[in-house]
């Protein structure tokens, strides 16, 4: 059970959770459970303590005041304190998400302004790449398509450069660079994964690929993309599978579901083509 946290700027709700993260767990055979804005500290540890991972998706919030950063925080210290008593809990960040574990992690925000909008790009793999726990099974051709196409969607404007990256001794003690991209004169990491915990950020969007159809730079639907997606949702649902957490009937699990919701259709002119919405 992987589950999204989003706080929104939409009129239909005081949250939403853009479809396209639901779907991409789905398709790769998690079921999704949304993680509520506002809750009390106790009713996210016993969230935590019903499923198996945690992914905090892309959006537009203060990463260091938001209620969205106050439950990431909540969360990433419980899976922390989990994983350090052989509970394996794992997370994953997308372009927001991966820039929240950087503040959770360095306590201080280190990002960069990247003209980084809207370009789809290749990954500059790191040495360590191809020996890392979330690329070293992608097939060959995923990788090579990776690293030679533009296939990897961006829609940013921070990143963490490499410079402050570097510079930062949390930062660089806690996570392996896998993969960086160069924007104009600067370089940011684009992929990472924590050495001793199973938490990886990508700056990038996979999720876009298969489920965000918009005619808007950076969008890239070809079939070495969507392969590309596949894999790091399934590397990350099988991270998933490792917990042992689990709600404690079946008839709570059921009522936690996303599957009580329903997607709004908001168009091709949106910035998400479909999303859920919480009050």
């Amino acid at each position: 059970n992987d589950e999204i946290l989003q706080s929104d700027y939409d009129a239909k709700g005081s949250s939403y959770i853009p479809a396209s993260y639901v779907k991409y767990l789905e398709g790769a055979g998690a079921r999704v459970v949304p993680i509520r804005i506002n809750l009390k500290e106790e009713e996210y540890q016993h969230i935590f303590d019903s499923i198996n991972g945690l992914l905090l998706p892309g959006g537009d919030v203060d990463i260091e005041k938001s209620q969205f950063t106050r439950a990431a925080r909540i969360f990433y210290n419980l899976a922390l304190k989990a994983n350090d008593a052989g509970d394996y809990f794992p997370i994953w960040g997308t372009c927001q998400g991966f820039q929240q574990l950087s503040v959770l992690t360095a306590n201080k925000n280190l990002l960069t302004l990247t003209d980084t909008k809207a370009v789809a790009l290749p990954l500059t793999f790191t040495p360590v790449a191809r020996s890392s726990r979330l690329f070293r099974n992608f097939p060959k051709d995923v990788m090579q398509s990776l690293s030679q196409e533009n296939i990897t969607p961006n829609f940013h404007q921070w990143s963490v450069s490499t410079a402050n990256f570097t510079k930062n001794d949390a930062l660089r003690t806690f996570y392996r660079v896998l993969s960086t991209n160069t924007v104009g004169k600067i370089q940011f990491v684009s992929t990472m994964e924590a050495y001793r915990y199973p938490f990886y950020a990508v700056q990038w969007h996979p999720e876009k690929t298969q489920y965000e159809w918009k005619n808007k730079a950076g969008m890239v639907h070809s079939t070495s993309a969507v392969r590309a997606s596949f894999y790091t949702a399934s590397f990350f649902v099988s991270e998933a599978m490792k917990s042992r957490h689990s709600f404690s009937s079946s008839v709570e699990e059921a009522s936690a579901l996303i599957y009580n919701n329903t997607a709004v259709y908001k168009g091709s002119d949106a910035i998400f083509v479909q999303n859920y919405y919480f009050d």
